[in-house]
């Protein structure tokens, strides 16, 4: 599951963000399709919300009901200790005593770069450390463990309690966190988090011991870690041998011994046996209100797509110009590419009226419950409709708020520039501090010229053409932008005429003061001084919507709480949570989904795509020795629920032995950003036997592969 691109959330706004298209007939739940569905009588399912389970409240009575399984105490403290959290996008997992810990290939390929030496290309041909001595220390990476868990949800409140306004009450909740996170850090010397859960109905102090000395032991060729690229991401039956092993080091420079550690169970898991995701989900939004998710489906969504589909094009140009490989521009298209697929699985899901209809459902049952008790009426009972004006006042605002944006992959630095120079004018104008113009007279005297002007033309172009689209050929900045010429033609022409990147120009326009930067007449200026007003009026109301909504959310979970209690897990915060599944099979494309995939489904896509990328394999992989069995399992899928920065979670069955090692979900489970469905929707794992298989026959890492069994230590 590859982490979502960061900025992108820049580009969908502040209130919202994410993107996508249409389901084909029939639903990612594999509930009945839109024709046939009688969408009054659809109910909501008891695990809509999910299973992201925490371990300050794990649901025990719910596991041994459905499981037959009681963890106790001791299970769940080893499980929680044995975690961790991987630098701040990832999941992994300690595996061993002498500190070896696992997570995913595409989470280790940052580092694997940062350790590759002259003439070396670590994340393309692999690695593997054969002795201690060989093992990489990566700089600053680190991975945390879970070690403090305490409730402060009450001092919070009591913090906030005298506050009048909505913004009286964000701020002394804002210093009351920041409070507690000092005092704790100052007591335990831990990495020390205020996790905010239901929305800020309750909330948690997590304390982390973080771990810096981080060593790379292992990791396989970018074909087998990502084998079938693209068109294989987020899809099943699957084929990848996407996990990497790191070591953490103790200060004195040897391997840590750790207590917590899950053991490797190379048989794996059966169909229809329990297991247990143990990870950092990242983001999901299934207590939001319908409202808010038709805002989402309706407007930030479909621009976000938009975006992205245009900015894959223009690199794919590039790339196409230069005519030789250019890491930082593959990069950013990687990203682009997987966040499309990802947000088109999300915004198909919010256009499936099955889903919608058990979301409303839910939205139905729980203003019932709250309109039948007389307490919770008086105190939560107008919040739907207030959060549902909200939205449609910000809907009022958004198209600006998106189009003017400035920050984000693909956004033009000339606009960005101009823009800046007008919020420079008109700070002066408004008297705003000496430390704030300075700070942004600074930044404009030393903002970087674009360093490839074709690619700037091409990022303009595409941001005239979403003005167009999003605002009307008739709004104003449009009309001034484009005149009668197409967008090519005007983007072209601004940056002929314009000299806002003449060092000497903008200078001067500085010295001027802020009357001439209003009154320049170059082209970049003039759409700058339009589009900079309207991006700050859709930015104060955007911050007064949000702010208000936040509280009513915070207002919204409490009655969620009173209603149902811990039986619904919070939405993902990127903290360590527990997720219930079985492994299972499922129907799809007319046949059956496997619960698991083999060595030979891996070779029989290589040989059908003629061994051609992004189904190459590495030379050491065409001939496999005898001994290596192609009937091992490599893949499986399990209705576990996860999102993205579960990827490097450890799956392991109810002795806490790891079976299988998360890296990715299936296509229907996209709609898992808003609602769990176990139907069809599936976590995709390496499965242990794979794991120890490969490291066995093909890359002779017997080291590793022992120290995984627990038949010699790692040292």
């Amino acid at each position: 599951m590859r982490p979502f691109l960061g900025p992108i959330w820049l580009i969908a706004g502040l209130l919202v963000g994410c993107a996508g298209s249409r389901l084909p007939e029939g639903s990612p739940a594999g509930g009945p399709s839109a024709p046939e569905a009688h969408l009054d009588t659809v109910r909501a399912g008891r695990f809509d919300t999910g299973k992201m389970w925490t371990f300050d409240d794990p649901p025990v009575e719910y596991f041994a009901q459905r499981y037959g399984f009681r963890p106790t105490e001791e299970w769940l403290r080893h499980v929680r200790m044995a975690a961790l959290r991987f630098a701040t996008y990832c999941s992994a997992s300690f595996v061993s005593p002498d500190g070896l810990v696992m997570t995913n290939h595409h989470c280790a390929r940052d580092a694997a770069a940062a350790v590759s030496r002259p003439g070396e290309n670590l994340v393309q041909n692999g690695f593997y450390a054969r002795t201690l001595e060989e093992e990489r220390r990566v700089p600053n990476l680190f991975v945390d463990q879970l070690v403090l868990i305490e409730d402060v949800t009450r001092r919070i409140e009591r913090a906030m309690a005298g506050a009048r306004t909505d913004e009286e009450r964000l701020r002394a909740q804002e210093a009351e966190i920041r409070a507690i996170e000092e005092e704790y850090r100052q007591r335990t010397g831990l990495e020390i988090q205020v996790v905010s859960f239901y929305n800020g109905a309750r909330f948690s102090v997590y304390g982390y011991k973080r771990y810096r000395d981080v060593r790379l032991v292992f990791l396989p060729e970018l074909e087998l870690g990502y084998f079938g690229g693209d068109p294989d991401n987020f899809t099943y039956p699957r084929y990848a041998f996407d996990c990497a092993f790191f070591r953490v080091y103790d200060e004195q420079g040897q391997p840590l011994r750790t207590e917590h550690f899950f053991r490797f169970n190379p048989r794996g898991a059966e169909e229809g046996e329990p297991v247990f995701v143990v990870g950092n989900p990242g983001r999901t939004s299934r207590l939001n209100t319908v409202a808010q998710l038709e805002f989402r489906r309706d407007l930030a969504l479909p621009y976000t797509l938009e975006y992205l589909k245009r900015r894959s094009a223009i690199l794919q140009g590039v790339l196409r110009r230069l005519g030789e490989p250019n890491p930082e521009l593959e990069n950013q298209l990687f990203s682009i590419e997987n966040t499309i697929k990802a947000f088109t699985g999300q915004l198909r899901g919010l256009r499936d009226p099955y889903l919608m209809a058990r979301k409303r459902a839910f939205e139905r049952d729980f203003r019932r419950a709250v309109e039948a008790n007389p307490t919770l009426r008086s105190r939560y009972g107008g919040i739907w409709e207030e959060i549902a004006r909200i939205r449609m006042e910000l809907r009022r605002y958004y198209p600006d708020l998106f189009v003017f944006q400035t920050q984000g992959i693909g956004r033009s630095q000339t606009l960005a520039l101009a823009q800046a120079m007008a919020a420079y004018a008109h700070q002066i104008q408004a008297n705003a501090s000496t430390a704030e113009i300075e700070n942004r007279r600074s930044r404009i005297r030393n903002w970087p010229a674009p360093s490839d002007r074709e690619l700037e033309a091409n990022w303009l172009e595409a941001h005239l053409e979403e003005a167009r689209r999003i605002l009307g050929p008739e709004d104003p900045y449009v009309r001034a932008a484009l005149g009668d010429r197409s967008p090519q033609e005007a983007a072209r022409a601004l940056l002929s005429r314009s000299r806002i990147w003449d060092r000497s120009y903008r200078d001067s326009l500085l010295e001027a003061g802020s009357e001439a930067i209003l009154r320049a007449s170059d082209p970049a200026l003039l759409l700058g001084r339009l589009a900079e007003p309207r991006l700050r009026a859709a930015q104060e109301a955007n911050a007064r919507l949000a702010s208000r909504e936040q509280v009513l959310a915070g207002e919204l979970a409490r009655a969620l709480f009173e209603v149902y209690g811990s039986q619904i897990p919070p939405d993902a915060t990127f903290t360590l949570r527990l997720a219930d599944g079985v492994v299972r099979g499922y129907p799809y494309n007319g046949t059956l989904a496997p619960h698991k995939t083999t060595f030979y489904g891996l070779y029989d896509r290589f040989r059908s795509f003629d061994q051609k990328a992004p189904w190459s394999l590495p030379e050491r992989w065409h001939h496999p020795p005898p001994e290596f069995d192609l009937g091992t399992p490599l893949n499986f899928v399990s209705t576990n629920d996860i999102i993205g920065g579960n990827s490097g979670s450890p799956v392991i069955n109810r002795q806490a032995e790891v079976v299988g090692l998360i890296f990715d979900g299936n296509i229907e489970s996209l709609p898992g950003e808003f609602i769990y469905t176990e139907e069809t929707s599936r976590a995709v794992s390496v499965h242990a036997g794979g794991i120890i298989a490969a490291l066995r026959h093909i890359y002779q890492a017997e080291r590793l592969v022992r120290e995984l069994l627990g038949e010699n230590p790692g040292r």
